[in-house]
């Protein structure tokens, strides 16, 4: 009967993991749903708790995801610290899920270099939340609610994620930067060198 209760608490768990899991890698349901197989309505009734995620629900959302079935359904750890990183690439850019739970996520993001940066258009994106990233190699370009910045290796930046935004690399050089997510909206650093654009209005 504790068995019982214990699979049955684990399952409940799964719909939220499902839709922090998506939402961190800034995938829609319409990706996963073409990246699965899976309906979109399926996975939103997922999401919500409305359907019980089966084994061969979960197994292309942990291929999809590039993480471990355990991980995907927070099941309990086994007492090893090291975390299973696994690239996920898209559109040339490699995101590794540096792990983290509750509120906060890391991440680290790789964009290819290019020699002619303004050609490339912005594909502006908003979603809540904060995020907080540190540049590490590269000029990382950053474009802001209509305002662009150039972030440098060794400068951060934080900024509130329901403004629309957009990440490319400012030169041929590939840019490397260490991210964290908050998915509440909380700050999650004291300082951002990104000036709020109403204040360059």
């Amino acid at each position: 009967m504790a068995q019982q209760h214990r699979t049955d608490h684990l399952l409940d768990r799964v719909g939220p993991r499902l839709r922090a899991t998506r939402t961190a890698r800034g995938l829609t349901l319409a990706d996963v749903s073409e990246g699965t197989g899976i309906s979109r309505s399926t996975l939103s009734r997922l999401e919500s708790g409305k359907r019980r995620p089966s084994l061969d629900l979960l197994l292309p959302l942990a291929e999809l995801f590039r993480v471990s079935l355990d991980d995907l359904v927070g099941s309990p750890g086994t007492g090893d610290p090291r975390i299973d990183i696994r690239p996920l690439t898209r559109g040339g850019v490699v995101h590794l899920d540096l792990g983290g739970e509750g509120p906060v996520s890391a991440h680290k993001t790789v964009i290819p270099g290019t020699r002619r940066p303004q050609d490339r258009v912005p594909d502006m994106r908003s979603h809540p939340g904060r995020e907080w990233i540190y540049v590490l190699a590269g000029t990382l370009r950053l474009v802001l609610d209509g305002h662009e910045y150039t972030v440098e290796p060794g400068e951060s930046a934080e900024f509130d994620c329901t403004l629309p935004h957009w990440f490319g690399a400012g030169g041929p050089q590939a840019v490397e930067y260490l991210g964290l997510s908050s998915r509440s909206g909380e700050r999650v650093h004291l300082n951002a060198t990104v000036p709020d654009p109403s204040e360059s209005a």
